[in-house]
């Protein structure tokens, strides 16, 4: 019976957070369309999110792309097949390793600065403070965050395929001695417009998803220090999960017919 009594706590403890999750986004993303917007907020936000992201996601994506090429190198040299290099690295990149490497950069900076900020704001009474000044946390908050990590992610994510692909043209071209014109060539012959269409969606989701749980977990943290530090740690893990949960659920509605 005590095991019994222990599972479902448990199940309701995690139905009682999914429902204030659930009420957390709906009233979040309503403040997103609707005026008033903190324009002076929104475009600090994605300066922090997208400018001050591009050092980590462009040296994530440059060796990625490389690592990549030979690897490809290594696996396809026993077959005869060299020439597809090209295509898997381009393909690679563009579909899954582009936006899911450059969400998961994001999260652990982007995610543990918002729920640290916010956190730090929610125990020392500072958002209190904005209810009582009547200006609306989630307008003021919230909002900012969302709507430029949903627009700044899938930026960073084409500057990633980009320099991913560079990454692996520069490892074929210079160290595995391909030939630069047709490498080029078989990259543009094989890449589709829903190959990068895919990872833009996937990374215009996965901004969405980081800002929300930062923002979640520290508009919710308490109990001062320790609260914060906990509400950080939360955002970056569920951020993470989230975002290889819902790869595989856009992917799955992208490319499931082919």
């Amino acid at each position: 019976m005590d095991f019994l009594a222990a599972t479902g706590r448990t199940f309701l403890v995690f139905l009682e957070a999914t429902g204030q999750l659930a009420m957390f986004t709906g009233r979040s993303v309503s403040h997103c369309v609707r005026p008033p917007l903190y324009a002076r907020q929104i475009i600090r936000q994605m300066i922090d999110i997208g400018y001050y992201s591009l050092p980590v996601v462009g040296l994530t994506a440059l060796f990625t792309g490389m690592v990549l090429a030979l690897q490809s190198y290594s696996g396809f040299s026993r077959f005869q097949a060299e020439g597809a290099i090209a295509t898997v690295v381009v393909l690679s990149v563009t579909r899954e390793l582009g936006p899911v490497l450059a969400g998961l950069m994001v999260a652990g900076r982007i995610g543990a600065a918002m729920a640290a900020e916010i956190g730090t704001m929610r125990v020392t009474e500072q958002i209190d403070a904005l209810s009582t000044l009547s200006t609306n946390p989630f307008k003021y908050l919230v909002a900012p965050r969302l709507i430029a990590g949903t627009t700044m992610l899938p930026l960073l994510v084409l500057v990633a395929d980009i320099i991913g692909v560079f990454g692996g043209f520069l490892v074929s071209v210079y160290r595995l001695d391909f030939n630069a014109s047709s490498y080029i060539t078989r990259t543009w012959q094989f890449l589709e417009p829903i190959d990068v269409i895919s990872g833009l969606v996937k990374a215009a989701v996965f901004g969405f998803v980081i800002s929300l749980m930062g923002c979640y977990f520290g508009y919710k943290s308490r109990g001062g220090a320790q609260g914060v530090g906990q509400a950080t740690t939360n955002a970056v893990v569920a951020a993470s999960i989230l975002i290889l949960v819902f790869n595989y659920l856009i992917t799955g509605m992208f490319f499931s017919t082919k």
